[in-house]
């Protein structure tokens, strides 16, 4: 039950942040929070992701006494109990709470050692980002504010240098940064933006802020949709076209051709033997193979168990699929390049059939780049533009996945997928997705030979 002795906080962590980036997010997210955008899937899976590390993290320091709060509205409650369970002479606190002045926050990890507290920030990162500095200096500010004496303060993120074999080892798997100093620097800095953040809230109207890169730095602001209402495209220059170039890239390609794409996940935690951190795997191509130009295209494609290490039944099945002549046509070949890469070094037995599919990639960006421009192509030589510009009447907006990140999550959240009509729609859906995306290379490529012709 929350008590009087703890007032209802004004700003959190979060909304000090939101405030940071940006005074009216955090008023808007105060005030008409029902105007965000709606959370996708990819996003959701990624604030798992953190809750997930988090409760991982743990294990780093076991035994501890958690104090989180029985729902996101009893915070104060979780404040109460952090102070009792200091009191009570506990050594490791997860989730301890504080409240200074209106301002609210919890650090995931308190550790007291020698009679000296040390806290511990977990990122679900592979590095200590800019953006963190701000986060951890409200923390220490409310924490020293609210009488602890800390130590020393810590951003604990995920070591992408290790690599798993067999059980998890925590004490590699993260990596613990002090950032006490830069904390110290930035205490002004949280004293005088407290301040100007809870003015902000006292303000009847949403301050007057015009779109910029603080829509999306350091992360995508969720009020886009109700900010970017009524602004206008500017106009995009006309079409050009350099035929010579275009020509040129035609003339390097050797039947049959392969039109190839991956798709990849990635786990912050790495799952199997030999991964780690963040590592690309891929799990999923599609290769529409064409023997001769105008002819009839043959579609081959690969999607893996979602309960099982793809890697070496992945790498078989594409080198099957693309033989040893023939050029294999990616759409970003350092995309590509990189996943081969790895699966050369992974599997030393297969590194000259890869090394092989390698020296034959050819990049159909490349022309999109410099050398063909639509106005319908907006400046971008991205697939989802250049399709639709060249190749009007196929789309993805009917495909119930759309694009590479929301193939990524789909697929790995098919592991916790119980019903199997649902699962076997899901694969589906990553089938004709990723098919689209190779019968859309090979459609742009004959509008570029029809061009090369006229």
């Amino acid at each position: 039950m929350i008590m009087d002795e703890a007032p209802k906080h004004i700003l959190s962590k979060s909304t000090f942040m939101y405030g940071c980036q940006c005074p009216k997010r955090l008023w808007l997210y105060k005030f008409h929070p029902e105007l965000r955008d709606e959370l996708d899937e990819q996003q959701a899976t990624i604030f798992q992701r953190g809750t997930d590390v988090g409760l991982l993290a743990q294990q780093l320091f076991p035994g501890g006494v958690n104090a989180a709060p029985p729902t996101p509205f009893e915070y104060q409650q979780s404040v109460l109990d952090t102070a009792k369970y200091i009191c009570d002479g506990h050594k490791i606190i997860y989730e301890a709470a504080f409240q200074h002045d209106g301002i609210l926050c919890a650090i995931d990890i308190l550790v007291n050692r020698n009679d000296r507290w040390f806290a511990y920030e977990i990122k679900s990162t592979a590095s200590v980002k800019p953006q963190f500095m701000k986060d951890a200096a409200l923390q220490f500010y409310v924490m020293t504010q609210s009488g602890l004496s800390v130590e020393d303060i810590f951003i604990t993120h995920l070591n992408t240098k290790y690599i798993r074999h067999g059980q998890l080892d925590m004490n590699q798997l993260f990596t613990s940064v002090s950032v006490k100093k830069e904390v110290m620097e930035l205490q002004p800095f949280v004293d005088m933006k407290a301040n100007d953040l809870k003015n902000v809230l006292q303000l009847q109207a949403a301050p007057v802020m015009e779109m910029g890169d603080h829509c999306y730095k350091p992360y995508a602001c969720d009020f886009q949709g109700f900010c970017s209402v009524g602004i206008v495209e500017s106009d995009v220059e006309d079409e050009y076209v350099n035929h010579h170039a275009i020509v040129e890239f035609l003339d390097q390609l050797v039947y049959p051709l392969y039109f190839m794409d991956f798709e990849t996940w990635t786990a912050a935690v790495p799952e199997f033997d030999g991964q780690w951190s963040y590592r690309q795997i891929p799990f999923q191509f599609s290769i529409h193979k064409q023997a001769e130009q105008q002819g009839q295209l043959v579609h081959v494609d690969y999607l893996a168990d979602e309960n099982n290490s793809p890697l070496l039944l992945f790498a078989e099945s594409l080198l099957k699929a693309l033989g040893s002549v023939g050029s294999v046509i990616v759409y970003n070949k350092t995309f590509e390049n990189m996943i081969l890469n790895q699966l050369k070094n992974e599997f030393p037995e297969l590194k000259k059939s890869v090394e092989n599919v390698q020296g034959r990639l050819v990049d159909l960006m490349s022309p999109f780049r410099k050398n063909y421009r639509l106005p319908e192509m907006k400046w971008s030589h991205s697939l989802k533009y250049v399709l639709p510009a060249l190749v009007p009447e196929l789309s993805y907006d009917s495909l119930a996945i759309t694009n590479g990140a929301d193939a990524s999550t789909a697929f790995y959240n098919l592991k916790h997928e119980a019903d199997d009509e649902k699962r076997q729609a899901t694969r589906a859906a990553l089938l004709e997705y990723c098919g689209l995306d190779t019968l859309a290379m090979a459609r742009i490529l004959n509008e570029l030979q029809s061009i090369s012709e006229s």
